[in-house]
């Protein structure tokens, strides 16, 4: 099994992303122990000054101004995790927990939180145990973090709450431990806020999202590709001459990928006899680059903030260099909740466009020849009629999702917190925009095969040819009478999720960009 080895400096997407989804076990190195160590013996020397340091011997956030005597600090410490563990709804998936928690651990390490050695070290052990907490989908507001979610993740530190196993069975977190031999915590001064107050978890979901959005952008590519050639329209507005005198780099990516997917087509520029010439083809066949391409460019900025913020120590206060424990406003999550927000719109535009071809491509008047809904016996059949009803009803969902979660704030503590960034909600709303895109792009992708195949006599080019090939073998039925529709649409969707469309086109075009 893969091992993550972290230090003081941060950490990779791809250390997340190992982690997070695919159960890679995490060490502390040497150096992040050292680290620890030190930072420790600052927090216990202002812990033994009978001055008030916040977060050390003061109560939180409005409660602050409350001095809190040596006797009664493991007890704050412990009932701000258990006071703050106070999420509602459903249970957020594993790999958001499990990213949650490594990312607070990533912190940690650092050693700018004043957390003991041994606390990391129980928390990296519950991560390789394969323990995940229960968390909630509300009780985030992305300031001071994620506070409720990670409070549910400490609480399962101190072998309390519920946990679900490496068996997926839910039970007792502290009968979860046992089981594994890791003794609970016992929670010292700092180190109950410490552990709360971080960008952590829309910090984990925004490196997912480009994940899995990285590969829905050459997917969307490919299919957008597959939709010219259906369409018989022309692959000359892909040349890169022309994207060269509009510089945006996401743009030239995206046009070269339609035209490595096009080479050797036999059906693009076709003209069938009787039609009216075409100057050009509609906007959502020839403006496919400049909309995929300024997504791609969105995601790079995206890209730039997630590794800003990997390699930040985001806790209130922090342990300086110099020694000093400073207080300010680092565990804010704006940067992140902004970029959430604009990956959510572009996203949405991108299942917008795709679309708008399907429908192009089901409509008698505008496909140049196929067959009305691209039916068998049309009447008799009704063809994909409503398989574009359920991409629109996606569609219209993305736009909904793309409303800024945050242009929104809502004051809480007392008005100490009183502008908030909603990140953790506008990542929730990202995830869900990410499916929704994964199921337009698979029904664009089954009518545009689908009306490649009805176009008899005439050759799609190499790779579509291998994208089709492999639809076809994923189980996924081309041109016929009328079927129970859904289990092709749930296995296209399935097919595109696990890239497999992406898999089965570059052995033929080479990498896609």
């Amino acid at each position: 099994m893969q091992t993550v080895v972290l230090g003081t400096s941060g950490t990779t997407p791809q250390d997340v992303i190992d982690v997070a989804r695919h159960g890679a076990r995490v060490e502390l190195s040497t150096e992040a122990v050292r680290a620890l160590a030190a930072a420790r013996g600052v927090i216990d020397a202002l812990a033994a000054k009978p001055e008030p340091v916040y977060g050390v011997s003061t109560g939180f956030g409005a409660l602050a101004t409350r001095h809190i005597s040596h006797e009664l600090r493991a007890q704050l410490q412990r009932n701000i995790v258990r006071s703050h563990a106070a999420g509602m709804g459903p249970r957020v998936e594993r790999e958001v927990v499990r990213a949650l928690m490594f990312l607070r651990l990533k912190t940690v390490a650092s050693g700018h939180t004043g957390v003991r050695p041994e606390v990391a070290q129980t928390m990296a052990d519950v991560l390789n145990a394969g323990i995940t907490p229960v968390v909630h989908e509300y009780g985030s507001l992305g300031c001071s973090g994620d506070l409720a979610p990670l409070s549910h993740c400490a609480l399962a530190l101190m072998g309390e709450g519920d946990a679900e196993g490496p068996d997926g069975e839910l039970r007792p977190a502290g009968e979860l431990l046992a089981a594994h031999g890791i003794a609970p915590v016992e929670l010292k001064e700092k180190e109950g806020l410490a552990l709360l107050n971080g960008t952590d978890g829309m910090l984990g979901m925004l490196i997912m999202a480009l994940a899995d959005l990285d590969t829905l952008y050459k997917s969307a590519d490919i299919t957008a590709a597959l939709s010219l050639e259906a369409l018989l329209g022309t692959e000359k507005v892909l040349e890169p001459e022309l994207h060269a005198i509009r510089p945006h780099p996401g743009q030239a990516a995206a046009a070269a990928n339609m035209l490595a997917v096009l080479k050797g087509s036999g059906l693009t520029g076709h003209a069938l006899a009787g039609e009216a010439p075409r100057v050009q083809d509609a906007y959502s066949v020839r403006c496919a680059p400049q909309v995929a391409g300024a997504g791609r460019d969105t995601m790079a900025h995206a890209r730039l903030v997630a590794e800003r913020e990997l390699a930040a120590a985001v806790d209130n206060p922090v342990v300086l260099s110099d020694g000093r424990v400073a207080s300010n406003g680092n565990f804010h999550g704006a940067p992140v909740a902004y970029v959430l927000d604009f990956l959510a719109i572009a996203a949405a535009d991108l299942g917008s466009i795709a679309e708008r071809r399907t429908d192009r491509l089901l409509d008698k008047n505008r496909s140049h020849g196929l067959p009305p809904f691209l039916a068998e016996d049309a009447g008799v059949d009704s063809g994909l009629m409503i398989a574009q009803y359920t991409q629109a009803a996606l569609v219209s969902e993305m736009k909904r999702l793309a409303v800024p979660a945050s242009a929104d704030s809502i004051p809480s503590s007392a008005m100490q917190e009183d502008h908030v960034s909603m990140g953790w909600s506008a990542a929730r709303k990202l995830r869900t925009a990410i499916g929704n895109l994964n199921r337009i792009i698979a029904v664009e992708l089954y009518a545009a095969t689908r009306g490649i195949e009805l176009r008899e006599g005439l050759t799609p080019a190499p790779a579509s040819r291998a994208a089709i090939d492999a639809l076809r073998a994923a189980g996924v039925a081309g041109p016929g009478p009328d079927r129970f529709l859904a289990p092709d649409l749930a296995a296209a969707d399935a097919f595109v999720g696990a890239g497999k469309l992406v898999a089965a086109v570059e052995p033929v075009t080479g990498p896609l960009a």
